[in-house]
């Protein structure tokens, strides 16, 4: 639990180190190497969980958690980063002020969500598979398997976010004069 714990920490605290260094610091290579860092971040929690498993672990809520998390990382990671790399440029580095979007836009972002969402479940269901594989024992692995609904929920959950802005759009805030 505490390598799980740890590797979300350092996701963040590489991104976060990357883009002081890029608009802070000013230095650019140094920052786009710490953001590169965080899929290595990925990597070290995949080892440690089958580490964990293979060695006889029971795996808990928490190897699930790993897994989840690990489809969330790579399918949205990117995007993350881009996400707060605009917000920094904006505020360090005088970068044009982020895109609020609405209507159509927001909508068509939900949707590219549910892409995302779909390749994060299939990434984070595999995973499960294969920890589950490696365990070969199913009063070890429950947790594991009680992590399907989760990752069928939250697809769900987007997909229907997605389908309600297509039909109720988001409006643009009304200006006042």
């Amino acid at each position: 639990m505490a390598v799980i714990i740890a590797c979300e920490i350092a996701f963040w605290v590489f991104v976060i180190l990357g883009l002081l260094a890029r608009y802070v610091l000013r230095l650019r290579r140094t920052g786009t190497v710490l953001l590169a860092m965080t899929p290595v971040v990925d990597v070290v929690l995949l080892i440690a969980v089958i580490i964990n498993v293979q060695g006889g672990g029971t795996a808990t809520f928490f190897h699930g958690l790993a897994a989840l998390y690990l489809g969330l990382s790579i399918a949205y990671g990117l995007k993350i980063i881009r996400w707060a790399d605009t917000r920094f440029a904006h505020r360090f580095a005088q970068g044009p002020a982020p895109v609020k979007l609405y209507a159509a836009g927001y909508a068509k972002e939900c949707w590219k969500d549910v892409v995302r969402t779909a390749v994060a479940v299939a990434i984070a269901a595999s995973i499960l598979g294969l920890l589950i594989a490696i365990t070969d024992d199913t009063n070890r692995t429950e947790a594991l398997i009680g992590m399907y609904p989760v990752l069928g929920i939250w697809f769900v959950i987007d997909l229907l976010w997605a389908i309600s802005y297509t039909f109720w759009p988001k409006k643009h805030p009304k200006t006042t004069m």
